[in-house]
């Protein structure tokens, strides 16, 4: 079993991995829902699975201190879907 993360630095890159294989595994899903503006709702599932892992590999003190995954998730989703065509933006 892998060690629990103790470092904001290390947590922050897992909560980019985390974002970055959603993103990966579900570009058509991503771009619908930034078309209908239900981007999280679409992803709900992929979303929890990325929770889960980060919160079974994250020690508390630091995931309670930041919200490391949500902002990792923003960043690598909507940020890097700026290009596709939507009304919410």
């Amino acid at each position: 079993m892998a060690s629990m993360i103790k470092t904001a630095a290390s947590a922050h890159r897992l909560a980019r991995t985390i974002a970055s294989d959603i993103l990966l595994y579900n570009k058509e899903k991503i771009a619908e829902g930034i078309k209908d503006d239900t981007l999280f709702d679409i992803l709900a599932d992929e979303i929890a699975e990325g929770h889960k892992l980060y919160d079974a590999r994250v020690d508390p003190s630091i995931r309670d201190k930041h919200n490391l995954l949500e902002r990792a998730l923003v960043d690598v989703l909507i940020k890097s879907s700026a290009h596709l065509p939507t009304d919410i933006w």
